[in-house]
């Protein structure tokens, strides 16, 4: 079974590799030290300290794992190859609510970036899917829980 394609920015790049060097060179070893430490308190059965610190290398390992498979599959979307004439994975683009007339501005990521409260949403989310593709000043209509959407795309940026 093929492993699902990672779509980074550069900076996307950059920031998970900086969490799996932090989680390989740091946090392993405090957790390991905190797993020695429970020890030598003794009887590890009632041990909740010993409990947490497994728990957390659990996680630690997990998340080190799923690092190293997102940059094993990682695409790297060259801000070079960022083009304005239509929406694509790393344009800026500035919607206009056509209901309200609110503007917003997001950055369209692969889902591994997605951050909504930094106005990066993933190319995978109803509003990234029905905007991916189209022209300056096309309108979109997006489906989502609370009903239909619509956008107009007022400007695509790089």
């Amino acid at each position: 079974m093929k492993e699902k394609e990672v779509i980074l920015t550069v900076n996307g790049l950059k920031k998970l590799e900086s969490e799996l060097e932090l989680l390989k060179s740091v946090k392993r070893r405090e957790v390991a030290e905190r797993i020695k430490q429970a020890i030598e308190f003794g009887d590890i059965t009632e041990n909740s300290e010993y409990e947490d610190a497994k728990n957390e290398q659990a996680f630690i390992e997990g998340r080190i794992l799923t690092l190293e498979k997102m940059l094993r599959n990682a695409k790297i979307i060259d801000d070079e190859n960022i083009g304005t004439e239509v929406v694509s994975i790393g344009s800026t683009v500035l919607l206009k609510d056509l209901e309200c007339g609110d503007e917003y501005k997001y950055t369209i990521v692969g889902s591994a970036e997605a951050d909504p409260g930094a106005n990066k949403i993933s190319n995978e989310s109803p509003v990234g899917r029905a905007i991916l593709g189209q022209p300056k000043g096309s309108v979109v209509e997006v489906t989502v829980p609370a009903g239909q959407l619509k956008y107009q795309i007022i400007d695509i940026l790089r």
